[in-house]
């Protein structure tokens, strides 16, 4: 898969919001995830030069954090639950459907850009087993027509 440009003067707007203040660190990097979707590897330099700090403490902060990542992912991040009452009410055969629909492994993103596939170890949404989110959206009670339902809604909303 080809490396998602970046729009450099975006890039120096954003952290230019953060210029100088050290505990922004946070803050710039969630600017920065929100408008290009991930964190470009090559942006942590200019980060750390703009706050002042070494690239290897931006670089510990993304990779502590696991709603940080260094790469692209797509415009939709469909996650699955894998908790016990989404396993027992049929999350496995959620999930099978779904790489199968989109031609996707766990941790995938389409050539395109449009989906990126992940489990999760929960949710949250237990009374709604089996539970999905698509973004920040939560699908439950999921059964394969809905799945499709839910897959086909995205598929038509191209960039």
């Amino acid at each position: 898969m080809k490396p998602k440009e970046i729009d450099c003067d975006k890039l120096r707007s954003v952290i230019d919001k953060h210029r100088d203040e050290k505990w922004a660190v946070i803050p710039l990097l969630q600017d920065i995830q929100e408008t290009f979707g991930y964190i470009p590897p090559e942006s942590i330099e200019p980060i750390a030069e703009a706050l002042r700090m070494f690239p290897a403490q931006i670089q510990g902060v993304i990779t502590f954090y696991a709603g940080f990542t260094l790469t692209p992912k797509g415009k939709y991040v469909l996650r699955v639950c894998r908790g016990t009452a989404c396993h027992v009410r049929g999350g496995r055969s959620i999930l099978r459907l779904m790489k199968k629909e989109l031609g996707l492994d766990e941790g995938e993103t389409s050539p395109d850009y449009q989906f990126t596939l992940e489990t999760v170890a929960c949710l949250g949404a237990c009374f709604l087993a089996p539970t999905m989110m698509v973004n920040r959206t939560y699908f439950g009670k999921l059964s394969p027509t809905k799945v499709a339902s839910v897959l086909t809604q995205y598929k038509k909303e191209k960039r």
